[in-house]
């Protein structure tokens, strides 16, 4: 399995946790709430689909299937194909949180942490401090060589690729003073927790935010716009 299937099925997983959705509805969230994904196609996805469900992590439904109480669709009436609804299975719902747990170095790269922060609402406190912190070490490694090769080649360069270099430079430098706030609400979230009685007593569950400002854009920044990869 290819490095982008993956984040691909990781993402369909965890949109179809939220609700049962057909094609076109998840090709639009993918395109939409994933921007990784808004040039994928129907000729991605379906295989994708197929896997998932060869796999028992999801089954296909006819879109209005009748249950005892309700009739046929009209689809199913007049010949015409009906549309299929994907659901995902109690296995694939713990495949999932098994994917949400996993933490290791391809969770800091590009394209799958973006795909992991979309799905931070799901994914415990622990975890995701373990996930930023892991991305914000790699970029700061990549900042580093990226500083070192614009040392060692600054005199060769005209100015255009000297300011594509500062670009990019920039836009690493810019996300790494994301990841750092991000990092600072997570673990004032934590420590406000353990400072109130009552609070100590619940679960820490998907979905708390723990200090992540809800007023700012915690959007992760595009990594398209990092040019100097």
């Amino acid at each position: 399995m290819s490095r982008r299937s993956g984040i691909l099925e990781f993402a369909v997983l965890g949109l179809l946790r939220e609700s049962p959705m057909h094609g076109y509805e998840l090709r639009k969230r993918l395109n939409t709430s994933l921007g990784i994904f808004r040039a994928f196609s129907y000729g991605t996805l379906y295989p994708c689909l197929k896997t998932l469900v060869a796999s028992g992590w999801l089954i296909e439904e006819p879109a209005g299937a009748p249950t005892d109480t309700t009739p046929a669709p009209a689809s199913s009436l007049t010949g015409r194909r009906a549309k299929i609804v994907y659901r995902l299975t109690a296995e694939g719902k713990e495949h999932f949180e098994e994917l949400l747990s996993h933490t290791g170095p391809d969770a800091w790269e590009d394209e799958h942490f973006a795909a992991r922060f979309a799905f931070f609402g799901q994914t415990e406190r622990d975890v995701r401090m373990r996930v930023l912190e892991g991305r914000r070490s790699r970029l700061e490694e990549r900042l580093e060589k990226m500083r070192a090769s614009l040392a060692r080649t600054r005199e060769r360069l005209d100015d255009y690729t000297l300011e594509l270099q500062r670009h990019g430079m920039e836009s690493v430098e810019r996300e790494v003073r994301w990841l750092n706030e991000l990092i600072e609400s997570e673990r004032s979230g934590r420590d406000r927790r353990r400072s109130t009685p009552e609070d100590s007593a619940q679960q820490d569950t998907p979905g708390e935010t723990g200090g992540l400002p809800r007023h700012r854009d915690t959007t992760p920044p595009d990594p398209s716009d990092d040019t100097a990869k």
